[in-house]
């Protein structure tokens, strides 16, 4: 009995893992191909967006293997069937009971292991994901802004005009991240003119910080931030 058992679990394992290989190669496929179409921006290549479709993969395993353990489970009965297989296993003392109990057994395995990439593997994986684009796609970088009001952490700068000279910014935006990319301050300059060696100076400040106890506002009359940017960066 414990032989028919084994035989009917690994039918429906081979199956379903069959099933699940194929949907997952045709979804990371489709992933690939939406990836190219944002190669080239940034330091975004090749070899990043094989990284970030393997990142993903675990989300897509979280999404489509109860689909695939349905469809492998049903295929696997029904080729018993097809094949008198299931008549043999009735006749030889498999009670229906005993089947039942061992596609229970089944998908519990199933569901465990559902559970740990949905809920321990794939956020991390996802969120690593978009770590690895985001580092690869954005093309100004910024080191820091030399101020006590904002301190050293992650900015990013967001412009919208540049004079015909070419060293001064207006409507400057300055969003800054903590190591887990959450918003810490968002910063707003009415103008910006380079200085030299990569030194900007900002004015008409309008400061936003935020903590868990809610946000606060500073306005400064001007500051000096040293950053990558330079007059000659691209936008």
């Amino acid at each position: 009995m414990d032989t028919l058992r084994a035989y009917l679990a690994r039918e429906i394992y081979a199956s379903t893992l069959f099933v699940f290989a194929a949907f997952l190669a045709l979804f990371a496929f489709f992933d690939m191909i939406s990836e190219l179409t944002d190669l080239g921006k940034g330091g975004y290549k090749l070899q990043h967006a094989i990284a970030y479709v393997a990142l993903t993969l675990p989300s897509h395993v979280y999404e489509l293997f109860p689909l695939a353990v349905l469809i492998g489970t049903l295929y696997a009965l029904s080729h018993l069937a097809a094949n008198s297989e299931y008549t043999v296993m009735r006749s030889s003392g498999l009670a229906p009971w005993r089947a039942m109990s061992t596609l229970f057994r089944i998908g519990v395995v199933f569901a465990v292991a559902t559970l740990i990439f949905g809920e321990l593997i794939a956020p991390v994986s996802e969120r690593a994901a978009k770590q690895l684009k985001l580092s690869a796609t954005s093309t100004i970088v910024a080191k820091r802004i030399s101020h006590r009001a904002l301190g050293e952490r992650r900015p990013a700068l967001r412009q919208r005009a540049r004079s015909a000279a070419d060293t001064t910014l207006s409507d400057i935006r300055v969003f800054e991240f903590d190591d887990q990319y959450r918003l810490k301050t968002i910063s707003f300059a009415k103008q910006g003119r380079y200085l030299g060696k990569n030194m900007w100076r900002l004015r008409e400040i309008v400061n936003t910080t935020f903590t868990p106890d809610g946000s606060s506002v500073e306005r400064l009359p001007e500051m000096d931030w040293t950053s990558v940017l330079t007059p000659t960066s691209s936008p």
